[in-house]
């Protein structure tokens, strides 16, 4: 059996952080990614990214859910959200682990 390697979040060790100072992952069942910014085309570019990077590190496409697109009109606040609402299963890596189980399992 694999042990995931997780963070205090329940995240996966090797999974690629959003790299903009206020996005961040939530902590829900199907986890929200946010990105923040005051220009919305910044914003999806660092979305984008992310989601690419996070592909070729879990070897597959994140199973995403959906993706919310809010703004924030208060004083000081970035003005777009995008939230990208993707299985904690992908994020915690287990695919990752279960491809390694099965390719220690046939090698062994």
């Amino acid at each position: 059996m694999t042990k995931l390697e997780l963070d205090d979040l329940g995240l996966a060790a090797g999974l690629p952080r959003p790299s903009g100072n206020q996005d961040r992952i939530e902590d829900v069942p199907y986890r929200a990614v946010e990105f923040c910014d005051d220009e919305l085309p910044d914003a999806l570019e660092r979305c984008a990214g992310w989601l690419r990077e996070t592909e070729n590190w879990l070897g597959e496409a994140v199973d995403v859910i959906a993706i919310h697109l809010d703004y924030d009109d208060a004083q000081g606040s970035p003005y777009f959200k995008v939230k990208v609402l993707c299985n904690e299963e992908d994020l915690a890596g287990a695919p990752l682990a279960a491809r390694e189980d099965t390719v220690r399992r046939t090698a062994g």
